[in-house]
């Protein structure tokens, strides 16, 4: 059973990792189920509080990756119309995987400046600053899923080990 578990957290794993790249897939919630696989096994490798500390951690990031973007257009000199640009720009982006999904919330946001007459430097610096936004919460999703896979890994490789010599 403990093999058939690690198994799935596997495909867990590698699902969260591509989740990082893909904004579809929730990357570090669903790397963290794959720990979750790992805890269900017969030796229960994880602290409780190590448990829950990773599901916070899992989901406060997912929740900064939709909000980094919106700051990084704003402290590049953003306005409302900027910021929700680069929002409608991102939910647009998903449906055009994976170029709509790093140009969307540029393009939004540079466009959100143009509407209400801003300069097209002031705009393109908007645009950057959601772009540097994007690459940030992408980048914070492969760390901590990368965290988590390496944990995963940790302890899969010891109950490996021991599932496989209760077989043989």
């Amino acid at each position: 059973m403990d093999i058939l578990l690690l198994i799935i957290g596997i495909v867990f794993i590698l699902f969260g990792i591509v989740g990082c790249v893909l904004p579809i897939l929730p990357g570090p919630p669903l790397a963290y189920i794959g720990l979750v696989f790992v805890q269900l096994t017969s030796s229960s490798p994880f602290s409780s509080n190590f448990m829950i500390l990773w599901a916070l951690i899992a989901i406060g990031v997912t929740v900064l990756d939709y909000i980094i973007p919106i700051w990084g257009t704003k402290k590049f000199g953003g306005s409302k119309y900027g910021t929700w640009g680069a929002m409608i720009g991102l939910i647009l982006g998903l449906f055009i995987p994976p170029v709509g999904i790093i140009i969307g919330p540029f393009a939004g946001a540079l466009i959100g400046e143009l509407l209400i007459g801003r300069k097209s430097n002031e705009a393109l610096r908007s645009g950057y600053g959601a772009l540097i936004g994007f690459l940030l919460g992408t980048g914070l999703k492969l760390i901590t899923s990368g965290i988590i896979t390496f944990f995963f890994f940790k302890e899969s490789y010891s109950i490996m080990k021991s599932a496989l010599a209760n077989i043989f």
